[in-house]
């Protein structure tokens, strides 16, 4: 994608699914893709660049068929190589301005806030921004829940870059974060861990309208 048109998928996504390499992963990404995510994440912390690489080739080429937005966890170095859309850094990754050195203009760089002061505080070089986790998640273990006061936060801070609530989000709890402001989400084992990816990605899309009519 040129990076207005990277911009402009970003301003227009709702919903964001992070997930590591893992078996069959092209059916599993177009399987999800097809039912409605926006942009996929890869996300393997432990995972060498050459392991990077060859998973995200797959990543790559599927979002490529659903034009969504392919994001790499924490290695810019490894979304340059990929000619992915972007990075997605923490608080204690490269910072953004680091990031924008390596991928240039056009990619795009995303933030994990956990607070009201990092999100007050987030790095003008990113242009999309997580606050969570929402609840405590066994995918950042030790990490305490933000809550969703910190959702409310977000909402109310007047942010104009594109931002998601993370952490514990299910189609059953969904209407609280909904309820709090949020109008984006990221969730992983909502959709990674369930018998029918696609049937919980329909579930959640189906969540976020019904939010966004009421």
């Amino acid at each position: 994608m040129k990076p207005s048109e990277r911009r402009e998928r970003l301003a227009a996504s709702r919903l964001y699914v992070v997930t590591g390499a893992r078996p069959n992963l092209g059916e599993f990404l177009d399987a999800i893709l097809g039912a409605g995510v926006d942009i996929v994440q890869l996300r393997e912390k432990e995972a060498e660049a050459g392991d990077l690489l060859r998973w995200g080739e797959t990543f790559r080429d599927a979002a490529d068929r659903h034009g969504a937005l392919f994001i790499v966890n924490d290695r810019p170095d490894v979304a340059f190589a990929l000619e992915a859309d972007g990075v997605h850094l923490g608080q204690n990754d490269l910072p953004p301005r680091v990031a924008r050195d390596i991928l240039g203009d056009g990619g795009i760089i995303g933030l994990s806030t956990h607070s009201a002061e990092q999100w007050d505080a987030a790095a003008p070089e990113a242009d999309y921004l997580c606050m969570g986790p929402v609840w405590e998640t066994p995918t950042k273990p030790g990490r305490p829940a933000a809550g969703l006061d910190a959702v409310r936060h977000a909402a109310a801070s007047g942010e104009e870059r594109p931002w998601f609530a993370i952490g514990g989000i299910t189609e059953e709890n969904l209407p609280e974060v909904v309820d709090a402001g949020a109008t984006r989400i990221v969730v992983v084992r909502a959709v990674t861990e369930t018998a029918d990816p696609a049937a919980s990605v329909r579930a959640l899309v189906d969540g976020l309208a019904s939010g966004a009519r009421s």
